[in-house]
């Protein structure tokens, strides 16, 4: 046994099994530490080699996780990091956005408590996406891409396994979904017209950062005939403005729109700039009162939207976000003529976080994260 190893078997934070995979598989999904889906044995020796990336003490937490407010230490996340598959270099990322949908605001317990069926979505910006190859192109929210799959892999076994989010205990959400496996991708900057989101939130160009959003699986905008930005514009905001979502009833959540690249550059060519496709579809998304159900309309939207039914009766309208600055815009994917709307928790702001240096100075990949 290897003194790193005898080292936590002393603290009480590891268990002693034969590290077998199919052992080690049987034993996990029998005490409820598996997403179900197989996992590789977090050995001490993989886990110290996880650990070679992290810039503190392995037994002091990032966070604490809730809803059991589990004390999400180092030593713990990079067990469900190895867990998950993921190579040691993604492991600061990991640490970084567990910190970042722990912040208040976030609502990480209502995201993990409630029958919705979001899940934290986490957007990479900056080198660190190209250092790590995670996918902002084509298939960016599917299977092919290690990077991707096992850091968003990592945040599920964590919410699981050390915030407590057991499917039907303290997960109640009624459908789940499948982004509740995994879900992580990095911006498409380089076929962005616009700034990126970190630039757009106040972080340097050449910072790396995360941002995450308690999110609904994407929804899909087709439009291969429009061509002006207006015309795009217009077909993104009928998605947009549904009776069914939480944005509608609970504003503040940053509601997301992910343009195509292609659509993009449409919009973009014809003068919108971020700042104006927030404004078009603040203006354009609002819900008018008729098209929900009287009961609906009596006991929520008149509670929550008082002045308007005073002042516009029947005709009022309700906005899909409190203002044009709560939508979130970023570009993904590759060719094609689509974009996706991403509904979200509501009352959920994204967060985002920048990698730092022990320093406090701004890191722009993970090599110069570990960089004394």
């Amino acid at each position: 046994m290897s003194a790193f190893a005898q080292q936590l078997m002393s603290k009480g934070v590891a268990l002693e099994a034969r590290d077998d995979f199919q052992t080690v598989n049987d034993l996990y999904l029998e005490r409820g530490w598996s997403d179900g889906l197989p996992i590789v044995p977090p050995s001490a020796e993989r886990v110290e080699q996880m650990l070679a990336y992290c810039d503190r003490p392995w037994d002091e937490p990032v966070a604490k996780i809730p809803p059991r407010w589990g004390e999400a230490t180092p030593i713990r996340l990079a067990a469900n990091a190895v867990m998950a598959g993921c190579l040691p270099e993604y492991f600061p990322l990991i640490m970084l956005a567990i910190e970042a949908m722990c912040e208040e605001s976030f609502n990480l317990y209502g995201i993990q408590a409630t029958t919705h069926q979001c899940a934290p979505l986490i957007v990479v910006n900056g080198p660190v996406a190209r250092e790590l190859d995670i996918n902002a192109g084509h298939n960016a929210f599917g299977p092919g891409r290690r990077s991707n799959a096992t850091i968003g892999r990592a945040i599920r076994l964590a919410l699981l396994n050390i915030g407590g989010a057991t499917p039907g205990s303290c997960d109640m959400s009624t459908f789940g979904s499948p982004a509740k496996y995994s879900y992580c991708v990095a911006e498409n900057e380089a076929l962005s017209p616009w700034e990126p989101l970190h630039v757009e939130r106040g972080f340097p160009a050449d910072s790396s950062t995360v941002s995450v959003f308690g999110a609904e699986g994407p929804h899909n905008i087709n439009d291969h005939e429009s061509v002006s930005g207006v015309g795009i514009l217009k077909m993104v905001a009928g998605t947009v403005a549904i009776t069914g979502t939480n944005n509608v009833t609970l504003p503040g959540g940053d509601p997301l729109i992910v343009f195509g690249p292609e659509h993009a550059a449409t919009v973009a060519r014809d003068g919108f700039s971020k700042a104006d496709v927030k404004r078009y579809l603040y203006e354009h998304t609002q819900v008018p009162f008729t098209h929900f159900s009287d009961e609906y309309i009596e006991r929520r939207m008149k509670t929550l939207y008082p002045e308007r039914f005073a002042r516009d009766g029947m005709n009022a309208r309700a906005p899909m976000a409190g203002s044009p600055e709560e939508f979130a815009v970023i570009v993904l994917g590759g060719s094609g003529k689509h974009s996706a709307f991403i509904p979200t928790f509501g009352h959920t702001p994204g967060v985002t976080r920048a990698l730092k240096r022990r320093d406090g100075s701004y890191a722009s990949s993970v090599k110069d994260f570990l960089r004394k």
